[in-house]
């Protein structure tokens, strides 16, 4: 084959992959949800008027995505509200569906991903300041503070991000414990602590 023809079809495959990746285009405004007729309740999600309780566990997320606001079907959008108790963790996890815009609402964060070249992105972030995880790249958000309580609003470009929550994905899926342990260069034993607390979480 020509290097030209390989190369034609080497665009039209990354273009082909890259339209299949994101949420899929409606042909019509919107999607109203089966059996129903649209009117201004249709638009409307009131699921985040809880917000204001403090958590309490750790970590809260309240979502807004198209399973409980299923008028963001064909919409590409979607949101989550992140409560963190004086040092709450959202646990190592990707988005395989989207990247995600963090800001702070109040108090501070550290927040960090790892890229595909393993190198480790880390920052200290105040009321009012943004971040972004990039799309499917393992990230986390951690409230240092052990006083006081912090919230953050994340939105995302998809009306279904995903959620992959690495500890329970990892040690609570039923991978063997000596797959884990040969993945991990460590024993079994260190591998059942693992399952264990992935089990309790």
């Amino acid at each position: 084959m020509a290097p030209n023809a390989l190369l034609a079809l080497a665009l039209v495959l990354a273009t082909a992959s890259h339209a299949l990746a994101g949420d899929p285009d409606i042909t019509t405004d919107f999607v109203v949800p089966g059996g129903t007729v649209a009117n201004p309740a249709t638009f409307t999600f009131t699921g985040l008027r809880s917000v204001g309780v403090p958590p309490a566990s750790p970590f809260r997320v309240t979502k807004a995505s198209q399973v409980e606001f299923p008028a963001l079907a064909g919409q590409s959008v979607s949101m989550a509200v992140l409560q963190y108790a004086p040092g709450g963790i959202n646990a190592l996890h990707t988005h395989p569906r989207s990247a995600e815009l963090l800001l702070v609402l109040k108090g501070w964060l550290e927040v960090g991903f790892v890229d595909s070249a393993n190198k480790l992105f880390v920052q200290t972030l105040q009321t009012g300041d943004m971040f972004v995880f990039p799309k499917g790249l393992p990230h986390y958000q951690l409230n240092r503070d052990g006083q006081n309580p912090a919230v953050a609003v994340s939105a995302f470009g998809s009306a279904n991000a995903g959620t992959v929550v690495l500890p329970k994905a990892l040690f609570a899926s039923g991978i063997e414990k000596d797959v884990l342990a040969k993945s991990f260069k460590t024993d079994v034993g260190t591998v059942e602590k693992l399952v264990a607390a992935a089990a309790m979480g």
